[in-house]
């Protein structure tokens, strides 16, 4: 099992599935820094023995500052995302999209790249990215599925990308464990807690995969039940 000796930092950790993923990981021996936009917000993560870290995913300078407060980092976990405000193509706008895509894209890329230097000086060093079950094509087409009667755009292509782009990291990153999961329909703010799932239950990929180490998959897409097949 893990060792306190594991670092975490975690993004977007102050509610939902950031923070019941950092109550776990806490519970299981890790160290976390929960990030988030507003310390104000880090109550709850600090009460659970989090070491809280201001960390907008869209700023460079909030990014750097947050990872200058670690002395040696693990695991990351890009957990950080909005929903966005279409539902469909009949309200999506250029800006909207742009909007969804910097926290949830550009956010991962711009937090990972900062983290990199870190990552590196780990021994068994893993990012794990939440992506969604409404970004793989597979399930988009599958009517049988919740995930193919979502109409909007900017969530869906962004959750898609995040996909594409773990695979893409664990390729130039073969000495580090990348792997994307999906939490499934959990209930939180972001689904206005319509979600069918606990975020104990949805946080059950995103425990498994920040545990991987050396020896794990790469590269690959998982939910609670195991690796989802691309």
């Amino acid at each position: 099992m893990t060792t306190t000796t594991r670092t975490v930092l975690i993004t977007g950790a102050n509610k939902g599935l950031g923070l019941e993923a950092t109550r776990r990981l806490i519970a299981e021996g890790f160290t976390v820094y929960a990030g988030m936009r507003e310390l104000a917000a880090g109550d709850a993560a600090r009460e659970a023995g989090a070491i809280p870290v201001q960390l907008d995913v869209t700023d460079d300078a909030s990014v750097t500052s947050a990872i200058a407060q670690l002395t040696s980092l693990d695991v990351l976990i890009n957990n950080a995302g909005i929903g966005g405000s279409t539902a469909s193509v009949a309200d999506l706008t250029p800006a909207e999209n742009d909007r969804v895509f910097a926290t949830n894209v550009t956010g991962i890329v711009r937090v990972s790249q900062a983290a990199l230097p870190l990552l590196h000086e780990s021994e068994d060093p893993v990012i794990v990215n939440v992506a969604s079950g409404l970004g793989f094509p597979r399930y988009l087409v599958d009517d049988s599925r919740a995930e193919g009667h979502v109409m909007t755009v900017p969530y869906v292509a962004a959750k898609a990308a995040v996909i594409a782009l773990t695979v893409q990291y664990a390729k130039n990153l073969p000495e580090m464990r990348v792997n994307a999961v999906d939490p499934g329909y959990t209930a939180t703010d972001l689904n206005g807690h319509t979600g069918t799932q606990t975020v104990t239950e949805g946080t059950d990929a995103i425990v498994a995969m920040a545990a991987v180490r050396s020896d794990g998959p790469t590269g690959r897409f998982f939910d609670r039940d195991g690796i989802i097949v691309y």
